[in-house]
């Protein structure tokens, strides 16, 4: 209501005043006026279209009189006009007949500018519109709004007609009928227009100083025709489909954001240029305008000469220091000027002074130039009307995928998200977070589709190499050498009529250039698509930055996951899998096609080998997925190695590779294709050292669990073993001996096990050795210089961590540490962690004896004989529950003075038998024993 009355309160001043009004003259105060109509207007119409409005309107009286004790006094009036705009049109040609002077003063000025946006598209062309290589001559000359409107003139005098219904009413339907053709027409004409304005700028950006007119007419006209089809593309003509439908209208967009990044880039260029303008031309201009004025009232005067004197004052250097520009209070002033001189009784009269307002608004123009360039491209160009169709915008988005000339203006979805929050206002503060999470939803949403439509196409074209490299594979060659040894001993086999098999290579032999194969089409729309991923290296949608090329990226990363572990073909149902190999080829081929995606986008490949790679050297990736190192290394143990122990196959050290043994039930691999030394150094190649590391574990975790066997066995017979160790020289008692043993053939059996485990991994150690020197030889050679000449007294500890390095390596070692770790018994730990207790007593005791002031040395040889004589007295007693893990007590105590840098084993000694520690030791032992059996 107070909106209402306070529109209704300003059209009548307005009225009262006679304003006057012309929008090639006072252009601020013309266009702020049908603004605010506009905006009368649409209010009012949307109003009536509220279904519930006086339900809602009485809800709200209702909940005021329960808040307030009384209605709201303004709600008869809310009410009646209510029920007054229940036929809006109606009620506002009777509410603007008091201001129809006023109104039509300002359409009618509309003559002038009018044509320029609704001629057709043959129209513009024939103008030349938007051309900056037509003219070459006058390329350099500044575009001005009266150029571009008597090139018009012309054609808007054949358009005025008198005001009779039936021409009007056969306007309405001719325009009905070809709006949509006459539109598709001009959207044709300005792809091709902004493309030539786009490459001319970006070839010369220097011209949009003199021509940013014709940039941002470009932008405003496109502008109009995309939301024009957007509007209507809801209501489309049964016999004009066609025309509503435009998958071309990417292009058109991308062109736009083409030519608004060339502003914002080379804004520093046009700022230079208008300074220069303003303070040489427009300063002088308009100071002569203002001394030929026949009467300049005194604030009049005063105001145009502060015009003059600011832009005087204007230098290229304020530019070049970067200085930031604000002409926000000489454009109000002549906001105001408009007011004072548009008055029916003013003393200088705008209408009398057309020059004037029009000079006046080209220099307000220029201003914008040097100050405002980010506000006139939202003004000319914002497509944040998108926001509220959702579901066109998507529809446009996949349309554009779909066609593949199309799909390199892709881009310019995920960057009209950036326009969305240029409609959000501050007198609504609530909508901002909803808009600015639909833009980001989208644009994450376009550009995770245009990342999975070039990973689609890179895998497509994978395929298409995996499938070419596995033509070279040694396996294809033999029917080729076949045919020339029978061609060679002049031996027909096969049927005469058998088409010669192609060679590898011979996709490659084009017979004309029109010969397009389905790789060229893959790679011709990786290209385009990858242009548009490659266009901005990021974008900030509502303080949030997005890489395109990082969605490219992670799912290159995903997808070449995916795709090594696939290409391994593994079966756990017939336990088949690949050849390292084969699985090798396939895995460079691959690597080489997304080696060349860099030629596309700027992208670092290298990360993603590294991080994909790397991750398949490991048990499980990050997503907790097996790899090729898991899928590999179970194949080799659980069905090789096992083959191996059933009998199947048998270890060849003359060919260092297992081979099948003719047996009753052939196995569906041949165990010579596995295990050669070339599928070996293939299976380095592809696990690397990490990789053959948990290989090496693998097969060492094999070997401790027969170990552990072994150990059982020994216990079962150490009686006789014993005996066996004292009677060596007594053949007659060593063989009744023999006989008591149990359990020969399994120890035999294990045995045999063992060594099959080994030899293997020596077959991958070999292989990884191999590889390596290949790879980094001048570290293998340091690595085995350090194992080569390592001193014989060397510690050990120091010897096994230079026999793990070289067995990391591939380098055979006196030791293998690998082996130490499986079959080491002393975890030096106890399942109770009752082990950490002395490390804590003796820690404990030196900081409390420190902040204490004692003698930590002292104080620690107290503690000892107390705790010595207290163990020995717990020594005579016979109470079962007194004695229990007597024996874990002593070497707790042991470990304590181990432990201490403070006590000796001497002083322990002193106080505590010996022998008690020595028959502790005997005593746990038989225990832990008896515990395993």
């Amino acid at each position: 209501m107070e909106f209402k009355d306070h529109v209704c309160e300003l059209l009548n001043t307005i009225d009262a005043c006679q304003v006057f009004f012309d929008i090639t003259v006072n252009f601020d105060l013309t266009k702020n006026y049908l603004d605010l109509v506009v905006t009368y207007t649409t209010l009012m119409m949307l109003l009536s279209r509220i279904e519930e409005r006086k339900a809602i309107i009485g809800l709200y009286n209702y909940a005021h009189e329960m808040t307030h004790g009384a209605s709201d006094r303004e709600y008869p009036r809310l009410g009646q006009m209510i029920v007054d705009y229940e036929n809006p049109l109606k009620k506002m040609m009777e509410e603007f007949v008091p201001h129809g002077k006023s109104l039509s003063d300002a359409l009618v000025s509309l003559q002038m500018v009018y044509p320029r946006r609704n001629l057709s598209a043959d129209q513009w062309r024939n103008a030349q519109l938007l051309s900056l290589i037509s003219a070459p001559s006058t390329m350099l000359n500044p575009a001005q709004s009266d150029t571009v409107r008597n090139i018009f003139k012309t054609h808007f005098n054949k358009l005025i007609y008198n005001k009779r219904v039936n021409d009007i009413r056969e306007c309405k339907e001719s325009a009905l009928s070809h709006a949509g053709s006459m539109h598709r027409e001009r959207r044709k004409f300005l792809r091709s227009a902004l493309k030539e304005l786009a490459t001319v700028l970006a070839d010369q950006p220097g011209l949009l100083g003199p021509k940013a007119l014709f940039v941002f007419m470009a932008l405003s006209f496109a502008r109009d025709e995309i939301i024009w089809l957007l509007r209507h593309a809801d209501n489309i003509q049964k016999k004009s489909t066609d025309d509503f439908i435009d998958k071309h209208i990417a292009e058109l967009i991308f062109y736009m954001e083409e030519l608004r990044a060339h502003v914002r880039k080379y804004g520093p260029v046009m700022q230079r240029y208008y300074v220069q303008y303003l303070s040489g031309f427009d300063a002088v201009v308009l100071n002569e305008l203002v001394q030929n004025l026949s009467v300049c009232p005194e604030d009049e005067s005063i105001i145009m000469s502060s015009f003059v004197n600011t832009m005087t004052s204007l230098r290229v250097k304020q530019v070049e220091d970067g200085e930031v520009f604000d002409f926000r209070g000489m454009r109000l002033d002549w906001f105001r000027l408009q007011a004072y001189t548009s008055v029916s009784k003013a003393s200088l009269g705008i209408s009398d002074h057309r020059e004037l307002g029009k000079m006046m608004n080209t220099i307000i123009f220029h201003t914008k130039m040097v100050d405002s360039l980010v506000e006139m491209l939202v003004e000319t160009s914002d497509l944040s009307i998108f926001c509220f169709y959702s579901r066109a915008f998507e529809k446009m988005f996949q349309q554009c995928l779909e066609l593949p000339s199309q799909s390199r203006y892709s881009i310019c979805f995920p960057l009209l998200c950036t326009h969305f929050m240029s409609c959000t206002h501050e007198l609504c503060p609530e909508e901002r977070h909803h808009i600015g999470d639909r833009s980001l939803s989208l644009c994450n949403m376009f550009l995770d589709e245009m990342a999975k439509q070039a990973r689609n196409l890179i895998t497509d074209i994978c395929t298409e190499q995996c499938t070419l490299s596995d033509q070279l594979l040694p396996k294809h060659c033999a029917k080729t050498i076949s045919q020339a040894v029978n061609k060679k001993s002049k031996k027909q086999t096969g049927k005469k009529g058998e088409p010669e098999r192609e060679k590898p290579g011979v996709e490659s032999m084009r017979k004309n250039r029109l010969l397009v194969t389905n790789l060229d089409k893959l790679h011709t729309a990786l290209s385009e698509l990858c242009f548009s991923i490659n266009y901005v290296p990021n974008m900030v949608v509502w303080e949030h930055t997005f890489t395109p090329r990082e969605y490219l990226t992670s799912h290159l990363e995903i997808r070449f996951t995916k795709s090594i572990v696939g290409m391994t073909m593994y079966n756990q149902a017939t336990q088949e899998i690949a050849k390292p190999s084969e699985l090798l080829t396939s895995v460079r081929a691959y690597m080489t096609v997304l080696q060349s995606i860099e030629n596309y986008v700027q992208i670092d490949i290298t990360r993603v080998f590294n991080n994909v790679l790397l991750q398949q050297t490991q048990h499980l990736d990050s997503h907790g997925e097996p790899t090729i190192t898991s899928l590999y290394t179970n194949w080799y143990l659980e069905t090789l190695l096992r083959q191996v122990s059933n009998g199947h196959i048998a270890y060849f050290p003359a060919m260092k590779a297992f081979v099948n043994l003719p047996t009753e039930n052939e196995l569906t691999f041949n165990a010579e294709e596995y295990s050669d030394i070339s599928e070996m150094r293939s299976l380095s190649e592809l696990l690397g050292p990490y990789g053959m590391k948990f290989l090496s574990e693998s097969l060492m975790w094999h070997i401790s669990s027969q170990v552990a066997e072994l150990k059982k066995l020994v216990v079962e017979n150490v009686e006789v073993l014993t005996q066996m160790r004292t009677s060596f020289d007594k053949p007659d008692h060593m063989a009744a001996l023999f006989k008591r043993l149990t359990s020969v053939d399994s120890v035999l059996k294990r045995m045999t096990i063992i060594g099959v485990i080994l030899s293997f991994r020596s077959l991958a150690q070999e292989a990884l050795r191999d590889v390596l020197s290949c790879h980094i030889p001048f570290l293998v050679s340091s690595v085995e210089d350090f194992k080569d000449h390592i001193p014989r007294e060397t510690d050990m500890k120091v010897a096994m961590n230079v026999y793990e390095l070289s067995s990391a390596a591939g380098l055979p070692c006196e030791i293998d540490p690998a082996l130490v770790v499986a079959l080491s018994s002393q975890k030096s730990g106890h399942c109770n962690n009752i082990h950490c207790l002395a490390k804590a007593i003796n820690q404990i005791a030196a900081a409390l004896f420190t902040i204490h002031k004692g003698s930590i040395e002292d104080r620690l040889k107290e503690f000892l004989a107390l705790a010595s004589s207290s163990l020995l007295k717990i020594g005579q007693e016979t109470d079962k529950t007194t004695t229990r893990n007597r024996e874990s007590v002593y070497l707790l105590l042991d470990m304590i003075v181990q432990e201490s840098p403070f006590l000796t084993m001497d002083l322990l000694e002193s106080c505590f038998p010996y022998v008690l520690l020595r028959n502790a030791y005997h005593a746990v032992y038989k225990q832990s024993v008896s515990a395993s059996a």
